[in-house]
């Protein structure tokens, strides 16, 4: 630990004994949470609530969080990224949920392991489906454009046998909820547009399919249908 970091612990009057716990605290929680929720981002508030449950230093969160991104990226190979997630007012009527908005900082985790290690030690096999699924999905919204309108996105969809009412389908099982999953996750951005014809809605990507490496994979997805 540098001078400075001994410094910045004196002044916030915690040990590095009780420092080096609140990381490791933070880690598991990410860790776990990723699991449990099947990726979906975690919030900056649920992090900060954790750190700050027996400390009241308000600059404590930030050395904290800055500590367990560089631990889950030596140790496990994880990159600990920050999403701007919008979320729509609830106190004003929108045109669409993209207006009167208010951000919520949250994070996703991302392997940067070599593709064959983690394929080898890491990749859970019993999702690959899940991710072919997605690929599929965000391939179809990149070739028309970067949004596709609901009604279009499940006519292209039902070409490939897959039907929004379908609750059981042998690999996927409820096909509604599995596209749920991808806006949870924040692969996909979901927004009620109103216009002269009645409210329309629209299916964008959202940060994680924008993001560079991401991005990459499905270009050369795409490339190789």
């Amino acid at each position: 630990m540098s001078v400075c970091d001994e410094e910045e612990l004196l002044r916030l009057g915690i040990s590095r004994e009780e420092k080096d716990k609140l990381v490791a605290e933070v880690i598991r929680h990410v860790l776990f949470k990723t699991y449990q929720s099947s990726g979906c981002p975690i919030k900056r508030e649920d992090l900060t609530q954790l750190i700050t449950k027996n400390y009241r230093q308000y600059t404590l969160p930030s050395l904290i969080l800055n500590d367990a991104k560089e631990k889950l990226l030596s140790i496990f190979g994880y990159e600990m990224k920050e999403l701007q997630r919008s979320r729509a007012s609830s106190t004003k009527q929108a045109r669409s949920s993209q207006q009167g908005l208010s951000y919520a900082k949250s994070y996703v985790i991302t392997s940067r392991l070599p593709s064959d290690i983690y394929c080898k030690f890491v990749e859970d096999k019993g999702t690959c489906h899940a991710s072919g699924f997605a690929f599929v999905v965000l391939g179809i919204i990149h070739l028309g454009g970067g949004q596709i309108s609901e009604e279009n996105l499940w006519q292209h969809l039902k070409r490939v046998g897959l039907n929004e009412s379908d609750e059981n389908h042998p690999v996927f099982g409820n096909i509604k909820q599995a596209l749920e999953a991808l806006v949870q996750q924040r692969y996909l951005q979901k927004d009620k547009i109103n216009g002269p014809e009645g409210n329309t809605m629209m299916y964008g990507l959202a940060e994680r399919a924008l993001d560079e490496a991401v991005s990459k994979k499905l270009k050369d997805y795409i490339a190789q249908v």
